[in-house]
């Protein structure tokens, strides 16, 4: 065995390990448990860290699950641009690629890092210290999906005068439809609110239903 082979690993990396150990576990729990079950125990577990270890990074619950669903997002937001940005690779600006972008962002909202999402903002309802830490952390996310948003869509259509309109409209309704998926086994590409979404986004930026 050679001296590099030898050397121990730095303390930092062997902080960065147990972190990153602790906020996978932690993603994992709130997807399968939701926050309710997502305990610090629970965490602890799955991470197969001490109770000393946890509390080390994350003297408190609330924090690692916000810091858990931020991580999950932000990894997913970047492979899902990977991913739409290779679908959409031949598909050139204009009414088609706006419907395949419609379709493609209505299918991150059935993906684990919404429901994180979802039982984080129900839980924060009643919450205050978990809303306090969640508020500037989405507030951040907003920021990151707008910008991968813009990329997908095109320059075209962000140039125009009510994209803005457009994108909010489209995130919010999306938003709101997804909530029954959480109860109800239903197939989200057959759903009639993809036919009225791709229908006032021709209205807004073509001036027609594009039907």
């Amino acid at each position: 065995m050679t001296r590099t082979q030898a050397a121990p690993r730095r303390r930092d990396e062997r902080t960065a390990d147990s972190r990153a150990l602790i906020i996978d576990a932690a993603v994992e729990c709130l997807v399968e448990l939701g926050y309710a079950g997502a305990s610090t125990l629970a965490i602890q577990a799955k991470a197969g860290v001490s109770r000393g270890r946890l509390l080390h990074h994350f003297p408190s619950r609330d924090e690692l699950l916000v810091a858990a669903a931020q991580h999950l997002a932000t990894t997913r937001i970047k492979e899902t641009e990977e991913r739409v940005a290779e679908l959409l690779a031949d598909e050139p600006e204009g009414p088609a690629r706006v419907d395949r972008c419609i379709e493609l962002l209505w299918l991150t909202f059935q993906e684990p890092h919404f429901w994180a999402a979802i039982e984080l903002w129900t839980a924060a309802r009643t919450n205050r210290t978990l809303a306090t830490a969640l508020r500037p952390a989405e507030r951040a996310l907003r920021d990151a999906i707008r910008a991968v948003g813009s990329r997908l869509w095109g320059p075209t259509v962000c140039a125009h005068p009510r994209y803005e309109e457009m994108r909010e409209l489209l995130f919010t309704s999306m938003r709101g439809a997804a909530m029954p998926y959480a109860f109800e086994e239903r197939n989200p590409a057959t759903d009639p609110h993809v036919t009225i979404w791709k229908a006032t986004a021709h209205r807004m930026l073509y001036g027609d239903d594009g039907m």
